[in-house]
């Protein structure tokens, strides 16, 4: 692992690093908050994942979670959202697929398998590596992120309960494998069997048995995304039917940008505090 960058905020440590990733056949560069507390003991551990076209540096510098999570005592993990360098295959006139638009799978088709493994890089490598190079407790995490990245969240969490003690969502889009802006990309990356899709969307595998005890959801009701591509009533249709727990809560005249996010970064922020302790 090599330090890009180091400042401190908030009597924490904001850090930015990189290293060589097998999963992804490529560098990956992520981001760390470290709050001060951590200087005496293990402090657990939220990861964001990021949506389309967004690297690390997104919620770093528009999130707006360094105030609270150095409160908090929450170490805070941006993982980048795509493999990236010249040998990463690409649609270069297309963000909805390629570089920016990992969905958080482990690509089957070509050419996308060689690099295209973020399931295995955010679930298994970077976690490793988060957990022997910071004062983390491994046995204290949560998960959420940002529409492709809520996407990420909400399946991360549905497929290993076990391991997180709460998962949120900023707009995510919760039926992937219908929405226009992502059903293609998913085509791509795992072929051309919907079966196979169900694994990488959290409406499909909740109604196939998946079960994570509550969520919690905002929606911008101003989101130009809102109805061909986020639709958050499914999900709730499914938590419904499930029995699974979820706030969902439409935020009325919010868009899809980090100004919406930012605005209720506190909230996600001490929901997942409180489910950590």
């Amino acid at each position: 692992m090599k330090t890009v960058s180091e400042v401190k905020a908030f009597g924490g440590i904001q850090g930015v690093y990189t290293h060589a990733s097998e999963s992804c056949s490529c560098d990956m560069t992520f981001a760390v908050f470290v709050p001060p507390q951590a200087a005496k003991r293990p402090c657990p551990v939220v990861w964001y994942l990021s949506g389309l076209t967004c690297t690390h540096a997104n919620v770093m510098e528009k999130g707006e979670y360094r105030r609270l999570a150095a409160e908090l005592g929450l170490i805070i993990v941006c993982p980048d959202t795509s493999p990236r360098g010249d040998h990463v295959a690409d649609v270069a006139d297309n963000w909805q697929i390629g570089k920016g638009a990992g969905f958080y799978v482990d690509a089957t088709q070509e050419p996308w398998v060689a690099n295209y493994r973020m399931y295995t890089y955010v679930t298994e490598e970077l976690p490793a590596l988060i957990s022997d190079e910071f004062p983390v407790d491994m046995g204290r995490q949560a998960i959420f992120g940002h529409s492709m990245g809520g996407h990420g969240a909400l399946t991360v969490a549905l497929k290993d309960p076990g391991r997180f003690k709460s998962c949120s969502a900023f707009a995510p889009i919760v039926h992937p494998m219908t929405a226009d802006w992502s059903k293609n990309a998913l085509g791509a990356y795992l072929g051309d069997e919907e079966r196979v899709w169900r694994a990488h969307d959290a409406c499909a595998l909740i109604e196939d048995g998946a079960k994570f005890p509550e969520f919690l959801v905002d929606q911008g009701g101003a989101d130009g995304f809102l109805e061909d591509g986020l639709r958050p009533w499914l999900l709730e249709n499914a938590c419904k039917d499930a029995g699974i727990d979820l706030t969902l809560r439409i935020q009325e005249g919010y868009d899809h940008s980090y100004y919406f996010i930012s605005s209720f970064m506190d909230d996600h922020l001490r929901w997942h505090a409180e489910r950590l302790k």
